[in-house]
């Protein structure tokens, strides 16, 4: 048995970012062999007015040259005297100010920049829909659009929760007390609308949007269609102008019905979870199937019904399918805020790197890929706020995974939030989808097995887009025969691309590659050839 390969590690370079030098940028050669250091208390910024009255500062108090920042005038030093240093070069002429650097510290949600593998962050739902390419314009105009989410309440002490001041309704007691003693509506609300800006736990994905909290749910979690049509009321009664509900049943009723008609008459965009029951039967359930209407396969319907996927992108086992299923999101392992009523042993904690407050934890069922869904459309909206519900719910739509194309499982496919919102910033011309280019290496070993061998070949999947990840793409270990590849092995990408695929071969000579087929939002790739030789 021979082993032989074009290459240890070989690679398709399907895009290379450029690798720009110092020159390329504009900043002086010279500076490459005095910019290395670590940032300390002991530097000093000095702005000046030209050159020349920065280099007589330098020759009457010399310093080491940490940075130059030529653009803005400035240069960062380390004096062997840092004080007798500022307090003359301040003096001199043509120089416009001596300055210690400032610290600052990271803006970023802990729940979006913590890994819990390499590569995966915790809130992974929120780079795979792309909510983390919308402007940061769209989402303090968001703040314009209410986001009315009916549930059992919510835990309004959750950092992400309170640092919105959220509005709160009670339709037992007509009251403000919305306290979550069940979690669901902790869960769903953090998703929908949790803060963006707090520094703390995860991010909504609805931006700056207000929120209303109102408490429709029992202790144990059950509502009844009255609770739910009361509910509707109260919220587009104030100003709502997208309603989340995570809730259903297979029975619908007149007061539900006329509840849901009075959103439309008000130009309110209602989102509802699709349901969980797929494996119980499939059944159709109420409210989603009244928003997008049994036969409809996706089209027309006064609002969205929303299913569920897993990190590959594919139908979550649970989430329900059918005629009246508008597009999906992620639902399976979702992140989210925990309410600290709720008990442990029902939404277990997990903790989050980075956050100093608050309970997060883990959760899975289209009652939290439909939250994801009602914060996107709150972003369109802030996007183009000329638009109507219909024309909201059909570009959320059109601009998911399926780029048009409907199906009974996803519905148009995955929710893209990033563009979305760029095709309601276009006037409501689709904008084609963001794709990142890819590449594939693979590293092969054989192991004799009896009269058989076994190819282990470990190949990694890249991508060139942070918020476009490798991870749960399927990839294929193909062997040419008479001019064509064909599959011999199959397995999904982990953390980071990573993937083994194994496969029995026959004495013979063998030409192998790894293959990834490419999805609407990741460009397809294949590694370099691999050449073995198996002998008897």
């Amino acid at each position: 048995m021979n082993t032989k390969s074009d290459s240890t590690m070989l690679r398709l370079a399907a895009a290379i970012a450029p690798l720009l030098g110092a020159a390329a940028l504009g900043v002086p050669a010279a500076l490459s062999a005095s910019s290395v250091g670590p940032e300390t208390a002991d530097t000093a910024v000095v702005t000046y007015r030209n050159g020349a009255a920065m280099r007589r500062a330098l020759r009457a108090y010399p310093a080491q040259i940490v940075r130059r920042l030529p653009d803005v005038r400035s240069v960062e030093v380390r004096p062997a005297d840092p004080a007798r240093f500022s307090a003359g070069v301040v003096r001199l002429r043509g120089i416009a100010s001596v300055e210690t650097p400032e610290p600052r510290f990271s803006a970023a949600e802990p729940g979006l920049t913590a890994m819990y593998s390499a590569g995966v962050p915790y809130q992974w739902q929120y780079t795979a829909t792309r909510a983390g390419t919308v402007p940061d314009a769209v989402l303090r105009a968001a703040a314009s659009v209410k986001i009315a989410v009916i549930d059992t309440g919510a835990d309004v002490t959750a950092p992400d929760l309170a640092a919105k001041k959220p509005e709160t309704h009670n339709v037992f007691t007509d009251g403000s007390d919305v306290r979550d003693y069940q979690g669901h509506g902790t869960f769903v609300a953090s998703i929908a609308a949790g803060s963006v800006m707090n520094n703390e736990g995860i991010a909504g994905f609805g931006g700056d949007s207000q929120l209303l909290v109102i408490q429709s749910g029992r202790t144990g979690g059950s509502f009844t269609d009255v609770d739910e049509a009361d509910a509707i009321v109260y919220a587009v009664n104030h100003g709502a102008k997208v309603i989340n509900l995570s809730i259903g049943g297979t029975e619908t009723s007149a007061v539900e019905q006329k509840a849901l008609e009075y959103a439309a008459q008000h130009e309110v965009l209602v989102v509802a979870a699709a349901g969980n029951e797929f494996e119980e039967g499939n059944p159709v359930e109420y409210p989603a199937a009244l928003l997008q209407p049994v036969g409809s396969n996706g089209r027309g319907g006064f609002g969205l019904a929303v299913g569920a996927t897993t990190k590959t992108g594919t139908r979550a086992s649970f989430s329900n399918t059918g005629s009246w299923i508008s597009l999906a999101a992620p639902g399976e392992s979702v992140f989210g805020a925990v309410s600290s009523y709720s008990k442990a042993r029902n939404w277990p904690r997990y903790p989050l790197p980075g956050s100093a407050r608050g309970l997060y934890g883990y959760s899975s069922g289209t009652s939290f890929a439909a939250p994801q869904v009602a914060g996107a459309a709150a972003l369109v909206w802030a996007a183009n706020p000329t638009l109507t519900r219909d024309q909201v719910a059909w570009i959320l739509k059109r601009s998911a995974s399926g780029d048009g194309r409907w199906t009974k499982g996803l519905g148009y496919g995955v929710l893209d939030v990033g563009r979305a919102v760029a095709t309601a910033q276009n006037g409501g011309e689709i904008v084609p989808p963001a794709r990142a280019y890819s590449s594939l290496r693979l590293v092969g070993s054989l192991r004799r097995q009896a009269k058989r061998t076994r190819v282990r070949v470990r190949a990694r999947l890249r991508s060139q887009l942070s918020a476009i990840s490798p991870a749960g793409r399927r990839v294929s270990l193909q062997v040419r025969r008479n001019g064509k590849w064909h599959r011999i092995a199959r397995s999904g990408t982990k953390a980071g691309g990573r993937a083994l695929l194994q496969a029995r071969l026959q004495p013979g000579r063998y030409v192998l590659r790894v293959k990834f087929a490419g999805v609407p939002e990741l460009a397809e790739a294949a590694s370099g050839r691999f050449v073995i030789r198996v002998r008897r």
